[in-house]
């Protein structure tokens, strides 16, 4: 294996593009888009093609222990997340009618069917709102679409402990 050399770019600060094929794949996509903000605008629903697809402002999760030693800005990215081989989106706790509201995703949580390879699919959003997908499988793509630019917090996004309030 050749040593990398100056000019290799670290793992980083390449844009991602992660899939999840089972459910055992979703934590890691779950944790990359806490704190990501997106809006009903940027939410497209395709029932005949079974795609979900939600454009995000990602915090960069993958590099604030870096932004923090180096002592420089945190960051976010624009992301698609896809859900594919999906039957039925429901919402609750949005107002669907506000378009430029934005949506805080907080976790995607996986339920699976009794009849796997079926699943729901959740994404919890801040204020308690939530975004069911009833999938056919595990299909979920989290892809990075520009280059990350300087967040507007100089803190990484925070948030209490359920059992603190």
């Amino acid at each position: 294996m050749a040593k990398p050399n100056s000019s290799d770019v670290v793992f980083s600060d390449q844009p991602l593009r992660l899939a999840a094929l089972v459910p055992e794949d979703l934590p890691v996509i779950s944790a990359l888009i806490q704190d990501a903000v997106g809006s009903v605008a940027q939410t497209s629903w395709k029932p005949a093609e079974r795609r979900l697809a939600i454009m995000l402002k990602r915090f960069r999760w993958e590099d604030s222990e870096r932004a923090e030693h180096e002592r420089r800005p945190y960051e976010r990215v624009h992301s698609a997340l896809i859900i594919d081989c999906a039957m039925a989106v429901r919402a609750r706790g949005i107002d669907m009618e506000d378009r430029e509201k934005p949506l805080a995703l907080l976790a995607l949580h996986c339920i699976p069917d009794e009849d796997p390879p079926s699943a729901r699919l959740l994404l919890a959003l801040s204020g308690g709102g939530e975004l069911a997908v009833d999938v056919e499988c595990v299909d979920v793509a989290l892809a990075d679409l520009t280059r990350p630019w300087e967040a507007h917090s100089r803190h990484s996004p925070d948030h209490p402990l359920d059992d603190e309030g």
